[in-house]
């Protein structure tokens, strides 16, 4: 990867006079990176005083990824944007001129720092002896995942449960959509983001198995010890939760100087070892190494390679009168 050189960073902080007053800086996140970003900003709090003497007031906003590009849209005054999917600060720059349409040739690995990628996560036994998504069809099992229209972790997982249908011999397209439609007739709950699909099955008991966020799975089990356990699928897909400076916004604020620093520091191997620390896949391979028992191996398709990006999938599965719709709609007459 085209790793963050401290040197040039600090040149540029060092080339530009900042205000001894505190700035107050907002970054517009979704659901499970509220634990990330609470420990990341401390850490480039903390930096960026001493590297500029200026202190930094954080503001953190936090809701499924669609929801959270619909407040930027509609006034949120987010400096910085980390959201779960392209395809939601697509919209924000498709829909506002807050940031231009290029905007993932900005940072390294199309602006996405950190991956992660979808599991389950199962009351602690495997009550249900689920190993692999077809177990997830059953009669008998009670699923929990959010809804994709608000939530990019749930478009993660209903791509995932695609591409593992469409992976298996003789799958097609029909046979991933009806595979998908099961899945959606078992859900019991569709929570509006991924954190309350988490609280949902984590803390009200429902449902047999969580479709998760890697790294919401294991905040679950270091929140709750010997409750849970994870069940790590044959296949997933790799899931690039993306940042953006929202340029305007930041501009206005005065705040374009932080924004550039802020987020090329999530590939300093601070800004990495923190996202391991929290269960997100770091890119530099020297901090992954160390925490090789953390994330199993897996095989992982590519949101391009398998659905031909972001743009196609979002028109259609998730718009309105899209396969997702037809889905619930098929669920409803059966």
């Amino acid at each position: 990867m085209r790793s963050l050189k401290i040197g040039v960073l600090a040149a540029l902080i060092s080339a530009t006079s900042f205000s001894a007053l505190a700035k107050d800086f907002l970054n517009v996140s979704y659901d499970p990176t509220r634990e990330l970003y609470e420990n990341y900003n401390k850490e480039f709090g903390a930096y960026w005083k001493k590297t500029t003497g200026q202190e930094i007031n954080f503001k953190q906003s936090h809701g499924g990824s669609g929801k959270q590009a619909r407040s930027v849209i509609d006034g949120l005054d987010a400096d910085v944007v980390t959201l779960a999917l392209a395809a939601d600060i697509d919209a924000i720059a498709e829909n506002t001129n807050l940031l231009p349409k290029d905007w993932q040739k900005k940072f390294p690995n199309n602006s996405t720092p950190y991956t992660s990628t979808i599991v389950f996560l199962v009351h602690k036994g495997n009550p249900k002896g689920i190993k692999d998504w077809g177990d997830l069809v059953k009669p008998d099992v009670g699923i929990i995942t959010p809804n994709p229209k608000t939530s990019g972790g749930a478009r993660w997982n209903y791509l995932a449960a695609w591409a593992w249908a469409k992976h298996q011999p003789g799958g097609n397209d029909a046979k991933a959509q009806e595979f998908v439609r099961k899945i959606y007739k078992n859900t019991k709950v569709l929570d509006s983001g991924a954190r309350g699909a988490t609280t949902t099955f984590a803390e009200r008991g429902i449902g047999d198995v969580l479709l998760a966020w890697e790294n919401e799975a294991h905040l679950a089990i270091r929140e709750q010890p010997g409750k849970f356990e994870i069940i790590t699928p044959s296949l997933s897909i790799l899931a690039e939760p993306p940042v953006a400076i929202v340029e305007k916004n930041a501009q206005k604020d005065g705040n374009l100087n932080i924004a550039k620093a802020y987020l090329n520091y999530l590939y300093s191997p601070a800004g990495q070892t923190i996202a391991a620390s929290n269960f997100y896949r770091p890119r530099n391979a020297a901090v992954l190494a160390k925490y090789k028992s953390v994330f199993k191996p897996l095989k992982l398709v590519t949101i391009d390679k398998e659905f031909g990006g972001w743009t196609k999938v979002q028109k259609q599965h998730f718009d309105n009168g899209g396969v997702f719709d037809q889905i619930v709609k098929a669920n409803s007459t059966k």
